[in-house]
């Protein structure tokens, strides 16, 4: 008997090959696009749809992240976390819905094998869908995902890894600007027709900027065209990564997060991300004078047991790096608390 995992490509999902359809059904009554001040403030709308709170909303989220940064593993354990309703990052709670994973670089053992590690025994979703072949989005693709949408009219995520497989051929004459813009946007079509949220994984440039924004590959219209954009970064000190995440409907903001090879799964850590980025004794030292503005080594010695030494070295460093601030009478705080706009050394 074959050991062969049950092929998982739905055969339907390609059935716009066989009979052409539109690529996306008749579009909703127009909304309204004008208003008085005096209306606009008026009028109650609903609020964005989230696959995860506060982090992924209705609409395009690019996820980009430099290559074996564990962008596939991220994005399929958050599939697995909203199609069963539970915890996104084993933390933030998700409502449960259909979602279309579009596994364009894996093979299905792959899948099998990541899911296993993920799931560590619990049961799969039937609500996950799992699709590693489908046609660039002008070329049928957008039509195939419409078609799922369509029989899962709850759905609340379709993930598309990676978007290089899907964007299709640029637009004849068309500037790389404009054709990067353009590719978004047939996902983009997708995403608010049906109020669902879109995830392109990407790749960032070979080259790191202070910027996130700015790292995404290609130009700046991928990032334009994009409801939000989510960079996956390598972490130094205590997390394996940073998801940098800014958007139109969603604030922007850093979490540090942690690899646990053996799962694959990413885990949201506590705190902000500035805490993990840096060696243990910093951190020490960050967390106690945030908790404790105004804090002197001394104090801060016998407070954490950092030797006295060590904590007056440790503390004039960060001053110098910006990551703790100092007044005039040799008080720490950390860089933003209250008490440290005067007399700062």
């Amino acid at each position: 008997m074959s050991t062969e995992p049950t092929p998982i490509t739905p055969p339907h999902l390609y059935s716009v090959r066989r009979d052409p359809a539109p690529e996306l059904p008749p579009p909703p009554a127009k909304p309204r696009t004008a208003w008085t001040a005096d209306q606009l403030m008026a009028a109650e709308f609903p609020e964005p749809k989230w696959a995860v709170p506060g982090i992924l909303s209705e609409g395009v989220n690019l996820l980009a992240g430099p290559p074996k940064v564990g962008k596939s593993w991220l994005s399929l354990g958050l599939a697995l976390s909203v199609a069963a309703g539970g915890k996104a990052f084993d933390s933030v709670p998700v409502d449960g819905g259909p979602v279309l994973y579009l596994a364009l670089e894996d093979t299905p053992r792959r899948l099998q094998t990541r899911m296993g590690k993920l799931l560590g025994g619990q049961p799969a979703p039937a609500a996950l869908t799992l699709v590693t072949e489908c046609p660039p989005l002008p070329q049928g693709g957008a039509a195939a995902i419409a078609a799922w949408l369509d029989r899962n009219p709850h759905a609340r995520m379709v993930v598309i890894d990676v978007f290089a497989k899907m964007r299709g051929a640029s637009p004849i004459g068309a500037s790389a600007y404009d054709a990067d813009y353009a590719a978004v946007g047939h996902a983009k079509r997708l995403a608010d027709h049906y109020g669902v949220a879109v995830v392109l994984v990407h790749h960032v440039r070979k080259a790191s900027s202070d910027d996130f924004l700015t790292e995404v590959s290609g130009t700046n219209g991928l990032a334009g065209a994009a409801d939000a954009t989510l960079v996956l970064k390598r972490a130094r000190g205590q997390a394996d990564g940073i998801l940098h995440v800014t958007g139109r409907d969603v604030e922007e903001a850093e979490y540090a997060l942690a690899f646990h090879q053996g799962s694959g799964a990413w885990q949201l850590l506590d705190g902000p991300a500035t805490d993990h980025l840096i060696g243990d004794t910093r951190a020490t030292v960050l967390r106690y004078v945030r908790a404790h503005p105004g804090t002197r080594p001394k104090e801060l010695s016998e407070a954490t047991g950092i030797d006295i030494g060590l904590a007056r070295k440790t503390c004039a460093r960060m001053v110098d790096d910006s990551q703790l601030t100092r007044d005039a009478s040799g008080a720490y705080f950390a860089p933003g608390a209250a008490g440290t706009g005067e007399g700062q050394a």
